[in-house]
């Protein structure tokens, strides 16, 4: 596979945890999406992992899980990435994560130091995407 990223729309997060060193955001279900160079399909996976921001900043409250997300935007120094994560990720510099959820949770708006993805287990394949 030439390329990896979560997409956030629909990924599973079950707990945020916020401590003065760490954030972290469990996602139960992270959707990914898998392509490859010069082929027309795309792949649809699901993992579980770790968002992981040092010395976070809060803007707001942190909302309580299970939650499903609706997108977000992660910046990384000059990049933007909306509405999905790159795989792999791991970064310091200027970083603020912005997340959206489904229903009445509030959204989490967070900065730091330095973001780290840790994903778990082994991808597990879902079906192909097909352009329609």
């Amino acid at each position: 596979m030439d390329s990896s990223s979560i997409q956030l729309a629909d990924s599973h997060i079950d707990s945020i945890e916020h401590t003065a060193e760490r954030l972290r955001i469990h996602f139960s279900r992270a959707v990914i999406i898998k392509t490859m160079t010069g082929s027309a399909e795309k792949t649809l996976w699901w993992q579980s992992g770790d968002l992981l921001l040092d010395a976070p900043e809060l803007d707001g409250p942190v909302p309580e899980g299970p939650l499903a997300c609706a997108g977000g935007d992660i910046d990384d120094n000059i990049y933007t990435y909306r509405d999905m994560i790159p795989l792999p990720l791991s970064s310091r510099g200027a970083i603020r994560v912005e997340l959206h959820f489904q229903g009445e949770a509030p959204d989490l708006v967070a900065s730091g130091s330095a973001i780290e993805l840790k994903m778990h287990d082994v991808p597990k394949y879902q079906r192909h995407i097909r352009d329609e």
